[in-house]
C-alpha cells in the first residue's frame, strides 16, 4: 500500500494507542483467540478494541455494577456484550429474524435491536457464549463482522419490497454490491469463530490479505447511505459517503454522491462538530464502486491517525473543502468526475402501514419504538413477530427509521396478521400519533459506556407527557422528526431533526430546533442543560410559539429555521 507524502498527512502527529493496536493485530487477529480461552469474563482492553471488528462491544451493565470495600465507593464493572449482525440493505428473512430472537433468549437478555443502520443488536450476552452465537449467525447465512470497527460499516438503503418498482430494485442491488466489495479479507473472523484452519488462508505479502484497506484498515468507521429524492428514509445527508440515485424513465442511471457526513462531536474537543455532507460529484451507476474504493483510499492515506476525535471523512473533508477532497479522489480514480446533477431530496417515507408491493401482494411496516423487539409487560412485539414468522413466513425489511416491513403477505392473510398484532397488545399504525411515529432514540444507558444519561428508557415518558400536550395545542396534525440521544455522539442523528434531544450530564440535556425531517439541513442549538422533567414544558413553549405565529403550512422546523434562536429565545425567555 502506497502511503502519500502529502504535508497534511504529516501535521497530525504520532498513531494514536489504537493505530498501534491494529497494527500489531495480524490483520486482526491479535490475541482474541488466546483470551477467549482463559476462563474469565471479560479481554483486555486492547483485545477489546480489536473485537469491534469482528462486530461486537465489551461492555458493562451500569445498573449493576457492584459497590465494593467497606467505604462502598470503589465499583466493579458487571462485563456484557452486544454483539450487532450486519443486513445489508436491511434485507433479511423470517428464518433469519426468528435465529437472532432465539440467540437473544438463550444467550442475550432477551432482547434484539434494530439500528438505524439497519443492523440487529443483541445485548448482555457472555464471554463464554460468543463463539456459538457467531456460529449461529453464520449458520443462517449472516456475518457480525465490520459491523463495528474501522472499516466500511453497514450500507443503509431503502428496503421497502416494491417488487414492480425497478428503481427500489436497482439501488437495493446497489447495496449489496458495495456490502460485498468492502468486506474485510483477513481470514481472522472465520479462524477465531467458525474454527477454519489458519493454513487453509495462509497470505505472503500484506497486498494479498488486505488489498485496500491493508494493515492498520482505517482511521475511524466509514458509513455508505443511498437515497432517493422522493424518499431520503437512508438519510444520506449524515453519511460519510451518501448517494443520492439519479433516475430517468424509472431506471437509475447513476448518483450524485455527497461526501462528508456525520452527526457526533465533542463539547470539549475543539474543532469537533457535527456535519452533512455535501455534494461533489455525478457518477454513472457503473463507476460507483470504483470511485467508492477511491474514496476509501484517500480517507486511509489523509485521515487523522493521531487524534480519533477528529479522525472521521468530515473532518477531512472540512479542513481540506470539498474542492481539494474531490481533485484528490480524481488523482487516484485516473479521470475528472462530473459535476452533480440538480436532483435533491424533497420527501422521506417512515413505510409504515399497509402498502401495495405491486406484484399482488402486500407489505406491513410496523412501528418499533426505537427499534427495540422486547415483550414488555402487555406490549409482546417478540412473541408476535415470531407467531407471524412462524405462520407466514414474510420477508423481512429493517428500516433506517428501526421499524420493520412485513412482506410478501398475500390478501387473505392481512388480517390474520392484525390479529396476531392485536392479540399481542400492539397498536396499529392508525393507532400511533404522529409525535411517537417519528420519534426514535439511542440506547444509552445501562449498557453505552459513552452514556452520560438516559436516553431509550426516558423518551416512552416524554413522549406520552407529549402527545397530550399536543393534543392540547391542537396540532394532532403536525409532522415533526423528534430524536434523543444520551450524549453528543449523535447515534440516533438528533442534529438534523426538527427537534434533538441531546444528553448533557446525568438528567440534564441540550435541546436542539431547526432541522427537518428529510435531513438535508442541521439545526441550532436552543437550551443547554435543561433538566428531564423540564424537557416537555420547554417544547411546549416552543410548539405553542409556533402555533400562533407560523405561516400556512409551515413545518415546526421550517418556522424554527426562520425566526431563529435569538427570536426564539426573546420571545420565550425574555
Amino acid at each position: 500500500m502506497v502511503m502519500s507524502n502529502d504535508p497534511q498527512h504529516q501535521v497530525n502527529g504520532p498513531p494514536s494507542s489504537i493505530e498501534k493496536i491494529k497494527a500489531e493485530s495480524n490483520y486482526l487477529r491479535g490475541q482474541i483467540a488466546k483470551e477467549l480461552s482463559q476462563p474469565t469474563d471479560h479481554f483486555t482492553t486492547e483485545t477489546a478494541q480489536l473485537l469491534k471488528h469482528h462486530g461486537m462491544y465489551q461492555q458493562d451493565d451500569r445498573d449493576r455494577r457492584v459497590l465494593l470495600g467497606d467505604t462502598g465507593t470503589k465499583k466493579q464493572k458487571t462485563y456484557q456484550f452486544m454483539v450487532r449482525t450486519g443486513v445489508p440493505g436491511g434485507r433479511l428473512t423470517s428464518q433469519q429474524l426468528l435465529a437472532h430472537i432465539e440467540i437473544a433468549d438463550k444467550y442475550g437478555n432477551g432482547t434484539l435491536r434494530i439500528t438505524s443502520r439497519q443492523d440487529l443488536q443483541m445485548h448482555g450476552l457472555a464471554k463464554q457464549d460468543l463463539r456459538s452465537v457467531l456460529k449461529r449467525i453464520h449458520e443462517v447465512g449472516l456475518t457480525t463482522m465490520a459491523t463495528c470497527g474501522d472499516v466500511h460499516r453497514n450500507v443503509v438503503c431503502c428496503p421497502a419490497p416494491y417488487r414492480g418498482d425497478p428503481v427500489r430494485g436497482q439501488i437495493q442491488w446497489m447495496a449489496g454490491q458495495i456490502a460485498g466489495a468492502f468486506l474485510p479479507q483477513t481470514p481472522a473472523y472465520r479462524e477465531i469463530w467458525l474454527d477454519e484452519s489458519p493454513a487453509a488462508c495462509s497470505h505472503e505479502s500484506e497486498h494479498e490479505v488486505e488489498p485496500l484497506y491493508g494493515k492498520t484498515y482505517l482511521p475511524r468507521k466509514f458509513k455508505v447511505g443511498i437515497g432517493l429524492p422522493g424518499d431520503n428514509c437512508a438519510d444520506v445527508y449524515c453519511q460519510d459517503v451518501g448517494l443520492l440515485a439519479v433516475s430517468r424513465n424509472y431506471d437509475v442511471i447513476g448518483y450524485n454522491v455527497l461526501v462528508g457526513g456525520g452527526m457526533g462531536m465533542t463539547p470539549a474537543k475543539h474543532g469537533t462538530f457535527p456535519a452533512l455532507a455535501q455534494r461533489m460529484a455525478y457518477a454513472r451507476a457503473d463507476q460507483i464502486l470504483d470511485l467508492l474504493r477511491a474514496i476509501v483510499r484517500v480517507f486511509r492515506d489523509f485521515g487523522n491517525r493521531s487524534d480519533r476525535k477528529r479522525a472521521r471523512l468530515k473532518y477531512l473533508v472540512a479542513d481540506w473543502g470539498i474542492e481539494r477532497f474531490k481533485r484528490q479522489v480524481e488523482q487516484y480514480l485516473g479521470y475528472e468526475l462530473s459535476p452533480p446533477e440538480p436532483d435533491e431530496v424533497w420527501d422521506i417515507d417512515d413505510h409504515l402501514g399497509w402498502r401495495e408491493q405491486g406484484d399482488g401482494r402486500f407489505f406491513y411496516g410496523l412501528y418499533v419504538p426505537s427499534g427495540r423487539i422486547q415483550d414488555a409487560g402487555d406490549l409482546r412485539l417478540k412473541s408476535a413477530l415470531r407467531d407471524i414468522c412462524d405462520g407466514h413466513g414474510p420477508a423481512i425489511c429493517l428500516t433506517p427509521g428501526q421499524s420493520l416491513l412485513l412482506g410478501d403477505v398475500y390478501w387473505e392473510d392481512r388480517l390474520n396478521i392484525e390479529d396476531h398484532l392485536r392479540h399481542c397488545g400492539l397498536p396499529l399504525v392508525g393507532e400511533i400519533t404522529n409525535v411517537r411515529r417519528w420519534s426514535g432514540a439511542c440506547v444509552s444507558l445501562p449498557s453505552c459506556p459513552l452514556a452520560l444519561t438516559e436516553s431509550e428508557r426516558a423518551l416512552p415518558d416524554i413522549l406520552h407527557e407529549l402527545e397530550g400536550e399536543v393534543a392540547r395545542l391542537g396540532l394532532q396534525q403536525e409532522v415533526f422528526a423528534l430524536r434523543m440521544t444520551g450524549c453528543t455522539n449523535g447515534c440516533s442523528r438528533p442534529y438534523n431533526a426538527d427537534i434533538g434531544i441531546v444528553g448533557h450530564a446525568a438528567g440534564r440535556y441540550d435541546i436542539y430546533l431547526g432541522g427537518r425531517r428529510i435531513g438535508d439541513r442541521l439545526s441550532f442549538l436552543y437550551r443547554d442543560g435543561v433538566p428531564l422533567e423540564h424537557l416537555v414544558a420547554t417544547l411546549v413553549a416552543v410548539l405553542g410559539y409556533f402555533k400562533q405565529h407560523r405561516k400556512e403550512g409551515e413545518t415546526l422546523g421550517d418556522f424554527c429555521h426562520r425566526v431563529g434562536r435569538k427570536e426564539i429565545v426573546a420571545a420565550l425567555l425574555g
